[in-house]
């Protein structure tokens, strides 16, 4: 079985399309649990609705995600960000990457997209791939999937404030990590608000400083 953790933080707004879009694997066994780290919206409702395990546990999102997959059953698990739709036909290449043995100790992930028409989220979507390939440093809304066996032997989600999903891809490794023919959609709404030039930017600004040995703790406290 696979086991779908989310991470949610006052999701309301988001979380229902991508509930309504894991809804249609239908052949592949899994589990959702969502789990919270104190949301007062209706998150906790809309996980309800969408058969999800309403997990309450402590914020952040390292914390939420090493509580997900502690509370897990399946043997694979699929970390997935609140915000991000995958494509119908996800399962299918999901079970394709499952049933192969190679990646019984390897991770995968999906490519990036943007929920925007813009020619700027074209081009975003475009670096990102690059990354991907050039440096295989997927960040977490590509989603990641991993056995429950190499999670456990990598030690599962650090309890970082920030910069958890880096922190992990470093320690699977480059050459453990493979992308799924499959696309994850999530909201550009933190683009339009803070400028696609902008939160890029920040974005490496920190990834830079955490390069560095800056604690991802400081970086979280200036991280708005």
């Amino acid at each position: 079985m696979l086991s779908i953790i989310i991470p949610t933080l006052n999701a309301g707004k988001v979380l229902q399309p991508t509930l309504r879009a894991l809804a249609t694997a239908v052949n592949v066994p899994h589990e959702i649990i969502v789990s919270d780290g104190g949301s007062i919206d209706e998150t906790a409702a809309i996980a309800g609705d969408g058969e999800a395990i309403f997990l309450e546990t402590q914020r952040g999102r390292g914390r939420q995600l090493a509580a997900g997959a502690k509370a897990a059953a399946g043997d694979w698990m699929l970390f997935l960000h609140a915000d991000t739709s995958l494509q119908c036909g996800w399962g299918d290449a999901v079970q394709v990457f499952v049933d192969d043995p190679a990646n019984r100790y390897r991770a995968g992930y999906f490519r990036f997209a943007l929920d925007d028409p813009a020619r700027a989220a074209r081009l975003l979507e475009g670096l990102v791939r690059l990354r991907s390939r050039v440096l295989r440093l997927p960040y977490g809304d590509q989603g990641l999937l991993i056995s429950r066996s190499f999670y456990e032997q990598l030690g599962g989600y650090k309890s970082l404030p920030l910069m958890e999903d880096v922190d992990m891809v470093r320690r699977i490794g480059r050459n453990r990590l493979q992308p799924i023919a499959a696309t994850a959609t999530t909201s550009a709404d933190k683009y339009r608000r803070d400028g696609y030039l902008a939160r890029p930017l920040r974005n490496l600004i920190l990834l830079t400083l955490y390069s560095a040995g800056v604690s991802p703790r400081y970086l979280s406290a200036h991280y708005r």
